[in-house]
């Protein structure tokens, strides 16, 4: 007997392949697939931004790296002693002004030279809540500047909530933005394909029925971009959750986060559905490299040890020797230091 309904997941015509660039945006799923990726020796980019979640916030970040915009200090302001941009996640945020404007534009750089490139485009989308900034102010404790007063903030910055108005996007409004992007984006490089997804992370601050309907705007907005476009894909994260596992046990103890055993099994899939055979079999090599890079030793100088690290020492010298893409410097500097 099946307990569980499958989902027919069809290989992409050309998966991904090792040698591939692969610039990754959204939400903290995103990171979840990029890192796994990175670790994997795979050409990454993720989350030039930080993390992500609605479409507006996602698209001004792509156009902004297509134009090569540059950040100056009006667009940041002061709360609490520390600088922020209405358009980037709190890692980019300092108590220096310079710093952080510096770090933000370092970013864009090289998401301007990385996105020029790609071969891929990974996009998770979080939610479809939406929030814009009301306007300045009047405190004379907070210095606010703001990018654009009309557009949505990518992060607010735990700035108190009475600064914003709250909005559902709608699915014309999402659609709009994803179209002008995905337009821009293709003229920019017109060799980039794009694989979606919809996080499976829960919005439950926003209620279980507003959750569902944010996450019901962006599946068919997306679906309605795969169906218009070629070299869009839709990858079934949202769905592998939800209709496959469905169950509070795959959930971590917020009951909000996939735990460890559901994101195995999202990335499994994701392997099946979007990794290149080829490279599928070359992840398992280069996972046995990284496996044998973390073993902790009861003897570490036993004869069986140093022969353990030699032998990976020579796998991994080998894999690079015959895939220049991959680098090993750490774990073959690591190897070399454990060999007596």
């Amino acid at each position: 007997m099946n307990f569980m309904v499958d989902i027919d997941l069809k290989k992409l015509d050309k998966p991904i392949a090792y040698g591939n660039k692969i610039l990754l945006t959204g939400s903290c799923f995103t990171e979840h697939i990029g890192n796994t990726l990175q670790q994997l020796k795979f050409d990454v980019l993720q989350n030039p931004n930080g993390i992500l979640f609605d479409p507006q916030s996602v698209c001004s970040s792509l156009i902004s790296y297509v134009e090569c915009k540059t950040y100056s200090e009006k667009d940041f302001f002061q709360l609490n002693g520390v600088w922020h941009s209405w358009q980037h996640h709190s890692r980019f945020s300092n108590t220096q002004l310079e710093k952080a404007v510096e770090a933000v534009n370092v970013s864009q750089q090289k998401a301007h030279n990385f996105l020029k490139q790609a071969d891929w485009l990974i996009i998770t989308l979080g939610s479809a809540f939406s929030y814009q900034l009301m306007g300045t102010p009047e405190n004379s404790g907070t210095i606010l500047r703001t990018l654009s007063q009309s557009k949505g903030v990518a992060n607010c910055h735990r700035a108190p909530a009475k600064w914003f108005s709250k909005h559902l996007l709608t699915i014309e409004e999402i659609i709009t933005a994803l179209d002008e992007t995905i337009q821009r984006l293709f003229f920019f490089n017109n060799k980039v394909r794009i694989i979606f997804t919809v996080s499976p992370v829960r919005h439950i601050r926003d209620g279980v029925i507003n959750n569902n309907r944010s996450k019901a705007r962006l599946i068919e907005a997306v679906h309605h971009m795969v169906n218009k476009f070629d070299r869009l894909y839709y990858f079934p994260a949202y769905e592998l959750l939800i209709d496959v596992l469905r169950d509070y046990r795959f959930y971590d103890v917020d009951l909000v986060h996939p735990n460890f055993i559901a994101t195995q099994f999202v990335l499994q899939k994701f392997e099946e559905c979007c990794i290149d055979e080829k490279a599928a079999g070359l992840m398992k090599e280069v996972e046995k490299i990284l496996i044998a890079r973390k073993h902790k030793p009861l003897y570490p100088d036993s004869q069986a040890h140093q022969e353990f690290l030699k032998n990976h020492f020579e796998k991994a010298k080998t894999l690079q020797q015959q895939y220049p893409f991959l680098n090993f410097e750490e774990e073959l500097n690591y190897f070399s230091k454990q060999i007596l």
